[in-house]
């Protein structure tokens, strides 16, 4: 079993190799920098199972502000990387400070040398023990994310008379929000968009549930508000107290130019006509998950020719700039309107691209937008 690697720094060379013989014998790999540069060029270059420093780097300096600096800056190279201080007797407070910052604990000089290995011995198997515990956590939440995704559709349906796109975005690998495209018929198809309550893993699992019952409702001859009772009775089953969901299901039929819908509480669709006039699919019923009684309602819009439904989530309406600026739901429905002739994925694209750009590049949250664009 290979030895875990320390990098010890102090400025007094009879310091560093005092502490080389104590922790080779302790079976430690030892490395030896004598400066706040020689600190992070070899923390850089890494890596390191524990790195012990004094605080002090110039002659009569006994303030510790060295030790307190180089510690945030060791922090912003590898934050996971355990730091154990030394400290003379008189500077108690700027340990207390280092700790504060992140420093794991600290070992008072002069060290007695049994306390020094038990300190650094039990930092290390505690800071190797993290990093293998959150290397498993990272493999689990990227598998959950690949499980996530395989559950949404991959392709979307062909259908008469009009063209669907999909844009999906889960702010940290996983997340709560989910939609589905059911083909019913050559001439009819179903949309569904949620957004379940909260973030990461248990929004992920609920949103999994979710899906599920919707695909076992959701039949060609189930009308909106039908899949909605149904999916909310089983979802008050199930989920935990304080939890719901935002919902929204539709049914588009060409063949008739019609879209029926059942709206539980969710951010209202966009439907932009052709001539530039907007209509929204408002709520119908309340969010799923709360009341397991409660009755909703089917709602209905005609539709023509160059119209473009557009149903989303509060990921890109809700999205803020780097100043804390919302995009909100005028601007993003002025460029939905805006944009209204582009094909499905066209449209999708445009709008996703400009809510990016409005946040720098950073979604604060679950993003999803789905397009239905009637031929």
């Amino acid at each position: 079993m290979t030895s875990a690697r320390i990098l010890v720094a102090d400025d007094q060379t009879d310091i560093l190799q005092a502490l080389r013989l104590l922790l080779g014998e302790a079976g430690f790999q030892t490395d030896l920098v004598n400066s706040v540069e020689g600190v992070l060029d070899r923390v850089e270059r890494g890596p390191y199972d524990l790195l012990l420093m004094d605080l002090n780097y110039s002659r009569d300096t006994t303030s510790g502000r060295e030790g307190l600096d180089l510690l945030d800056r060791v922090r912003v190279h590898d934050a996971g990387l355990p730091v154990v201080v030394m400290t003379g007797w008189g500077s108690i407070d700027t340990a207390v400070e280092a700790m504060r910052r992140g420093a794991k604990s600290f070992v008072q000089k002069p060290w007695d040398d049994t306390i020094l290995v038990e300190v650094v011995r039990r930092e290390i198997d505690e800071g190797q023990a993290t990093r293998r515990r959150d290397a498993k956590l990272a493999r689990e939440h990227e598998e959950a994310g690949l499980i996530q995704r395989a559950l949404l559709p991959s392709t979307m349906p062909t259908i008469v008379g009009c063209q669907v796109a999909a844009l999906w975005t889960p702010a940290s690998g996983i997340g709560g929000d989910c939609y589905d495209v059911l083909r019913f018929s050559d001439a009819r198809v179903a949309l569904s968009i949620a957004d379940v309550v909260g973030k990461g893993l248990p929004a992920a699992l609920l949103m999994s549930n979710l899906q599920a019952a919707v695909r076992a409702f959701a039949t060609s001859h189930a009308e909106p508000h039908e899949v909605c009772g149904s999916v909310n009775r089983l979802l008050c089953r199930n989920i935990a107290s304080g939890k719901f969901v935002t919902f929204c299901y539709a049914v588009i039929d060409t063949a008739t130019k019609v879209v029926a819908y059942s709206n539980a509480g969710h951010n209202p669709p966009v439907l932009a006509r052709a001539d530039g006039s907007v209509d929204r699919l408002a709520p119908t019923g309340l969010v799923l998950g709360v009341a397991s009684d409660w009755s909703y309602t089917t709602g209905s819009f005609a539709v023509g020719s160059g119209d473009r439904l557009v149903c989303f989530t509060d990921g890109l309406s809700e999205a803020n700039s780097p100043l804390g600026e919302e995009f909100g739901e005028d601007q993003l429905v002025e460029t939905i309107r805006a944009h209204r002739t582009a094909s499905a994925p066209e449209l999708a694209r445009v709008v996703f691209a400009g809510v990016s750009e409005w946040t720098g590049g950073a979604f604060q949250d679950d993003a999803t937008l789905i397009v239905v664009a009637i031929d």
